[in-house]
């Protein structure tokens, strides 16, 4: 198992992967396109989980020069329990900290109590001071 950057080549491979572990989270923002422009913004800061040749777990990590993010922390559910979701976001979160930025938000659902407890046992504590998301308008 080893931990390497994301690269767009990997694409295909972990949208296959996400649509079965983190559906409902995507959306356009997650087309080729928009991975693309996230990994060129943040080089060096996504990563993913390879087993011979598979991915077996990704992280989306960035940040807007003040605040760090992560999403799309995924596992492939064959690979779950065997640490590697820490590995990635112990990289993920070494990445922002030596880009200089001192705080990480994490995007989990609030019904994805497992999550929590995932990124609690990492040191990460739950807020209630980010309520919503602003979808840009449609054109037309």
């Amino acid at each position: 198992m080893r931990i390497r950057p994301m690269t767009i080549e990997d694409y295909d491979e972990i949208y296959a992967m996400w649509q079965i572990t983190t559906k409902r989270a995507l959306d356009e923002a997650d087309s080729r396109e928009g991975i693309e422009s996230y990994l060129s913004r943040n080089e060096g800061m996504s990563m993913v989980a390879v087993d011979g040749d598979e991915i077996v777990g990704t992280v989306l990590a960035g940040h807007d020069g003040r605040i760090g993010f992560i999403h799309h922390m995924a596992v492939r559910p064959d690979y779950r329990r065997k640490h590697i979701g820490q590995q990635l976001a112990d990289a993920a979160c070494r990445k922002i900290s030596e880009a200089g930025i001192g705080k990480i938000q994490i995007y989990c659902y609030h019904d994805n109590t497992a999550g929590q407890e995932f990124w609690r046992s990492l040191g990460f504590e739950r807020t209630e001071n980010i309520l919503f998301e602003k979808k840009p308008a449609q054109e037309g």
